[in-house]
């Protein structure tokens, strides 16, 4: 009998890395894990959905004593030929829950649910342990398959669960890795009873700590490094760091005069020697001289749905729903402010936001962007395709978009508290250090992007108290960021007097 109690997520936590298991059980305080709720709604929404693909379905209500669920299934697999989600096991302590099983009068099939547009080793790691636990337990498993979700398919006004979603089967994959699991289990229940009580194991960072996830415990692995060290330097492919980790070049100091790119150098450089800002006013007049008035400082906010929401979307593609908007009319005008926020309930959502984009950019003057690979590519050149009545609009505004990012990427302009990021996060504290006003962190509720995408996804389930101060939050937030513009063009005219 195991000595420990595994789920299939913590075995493929385990792959990744054996000490996981002992961290969470001996140092959970230690777990840097960032719960992002509309994560959790994604993967949570696909696989309700795909629990209708082949029919009625009899459901596995979810229970803390595991035994219940188990009970269930046993009755459940009486009943054949049906298709039972959350169908749950337990073979010699290790468990599972199947997220589709089709039971057949000769056998059953897994069909197991990801909210992917691909699939990943990881996939298959966690379809071939399930595979494991049931044949284990004497079930003729005739197929394994992963199911996720098509990059391809274009909601029409009702959704098709046969074109959303794409079936593969793995089934012969699975049973190759069954000797594989078995020694993987124990291995771990060896490691386990070796390092019981409290006995920390040594384990090595690398690229494990990655992949296929970042590890909730990278900082706690990490603490003893010297800061900054080479995990810090941006830009930097993540096995290019651990060679140099590797070989011994891990401080900044040890690093300073190795064969790297010149841009990494200089990270290291002005860190190390505390150098003055490097200002190249050539490149930054270039820029001030390729405006021209009406001035839009412009920022879009977007969410992904995995299942697309809205008529003419794929999976994950990026649905713009806020943007904030200053204008400086002409030279020595004042600053004026626009935005707009949709309701989260809205079915017309995307289309409101173009037109009234459109609207407020009226004028052929410079559209002031920071990344307009976002604004240009991800979200205006999609408006474009789902509406070609404004094609031509957008087209324009494209045409006249001047990108602020450019000079920081370029290392035009670099100081040391920039940190190798051209990040506006880390750009606008590196110009205007100490201000409270652009300070990210003094905002209410909402600091980052990511943040702002999972609140406006989640918004629907808040209570409307809640909803009116995530909407204000909201608004402070994409307001800053373009306010953040207005002060970086201030400064750029600033150091070319």
């Amino acid at each position: 009998m195991n000595e420990i109690f595994l789920s299939k997520s913590s075995y493929c936590r385990c792959v990744q890395c054996e000490k996981i298991y002992w961290l969470d059980k001996y140092k959970p305080e230690a777990s840097q894990a960032d719960g992002n709720e509309s994560v959790f709604e994604k993967g949570r929404e696909v696989g309700e959905l795909a629990k209708g693909l082949f029919g009625d379905y009899e459901d596995v209500a979810f229970d803390n004593d595991i035994n219940k669920m188990i009970k269930k299934t046993e009755e459940l697999l009486l009943d054949k030929p049906n298709i039972i989600t959350e169908a749950s096991f337990v073979y010699d302590n290790n468990f599972c829950s199947v997220d589709i099983l089709k039971n057949d009068s000769d056998g059953v099939e897994i069909y197991e649910v990801k909210s992917s547009t691909h699939i990943e080793d990881v996939y298959i790691d966690d379809a071939s342990y399930q595979y494991f636990v049931l044949s284990n337990l004497g079930l003729n498993v005739k197929k394994v398959a992963i199911v996720y979700l098509n990059k391809d398919y274009v909601r029409g006004k009702e959704l098709d669960l046969g074109q959303l979603f794409i079936i593969e089967d793995i089934t012969d994959l699975a049973r190759q890795k069954q000797v594989e699991i078995r020694e993987n289990i124990d291995f771990l229940n060896r490691f386990m009873k070796a390092h019981g009580g409290g006995s920390e194991p040594e384990k090595h960072i690398g690229e494990h700590c990655f992949r296929p996830y970042g590890c909730d415990f990278w900082n706690y692995c990490t603490k003893d490094l010297a800061k900054p060290n080479v995990f810090d330097i941006r830009g930097m492919q993540t096995r290019t760091k651990f060679k140099k980790y590797d070989e011994g070049k891990i401080s900044f100091k040890g690093l300073e005069n190795d064969d790297i790119n010149p841009k990494y150098l200089e990270q290291i450089d002005f860190e190390l020697n505390n150098r003055k800002p490097k200002i190249r006013k050539e490149a930054i007049k270039e820029i001030l001289d390729s405006l021209k008035y009406p001035l839009y400082f412009i920022d879009y906010e977007s969410c992904q749905y995995a299942v697309p929401k809205y008529e003419g979307t794929r999976p994950y593609q990026q649905i713009p729903f806020q943007y904030s908007l200053h204008i400086i009319p002409a030279e020595g005008a004042s600053l004026q402010h626009k935005e707009f926020l949709a309701q989260s309930g809205d079915e017309n959502l995307i289309r409101n936001f173009a037109e009234s984009m459109i609207n407020n950019l009226d004028e052929d003057g410079s559209v002031i962007v920071y990344n307009r690979t976002f604004e240009e590519k991800l979200v205006n050149n999609k408006l474009a395709l789902m509406y070609p009545d404004l094609a031509a609009e957008i087209e324009r505004i494209n045409a006249n978009i001047v990108d602020l990012m450019v000079p920081f990427k370029n290392r035009d302009y670099y100081t040391k508290e920039m940190k190798g990021s051209f990040s506006i996060k880390y750009v606008l504290p590196a110009l205007y250090p100490d201000d409270p006003e652009l300070d990210y962190s003094n905002l209410d509720l909402i600091h980052r992007g990511d943040e702002a995408s999972d609140a406006f996804i989640t918004l629907k389930d808040k209570t409307p108290h809640e909803q009116k101060a995530i909407r204000q939050a909201l608004l402070k937030y994409c307001e800053l960021d373009t306010y953040a513009m207005v002060k970086i063009w201030e400064k750029f005219k600033k150091v070319i007097e």
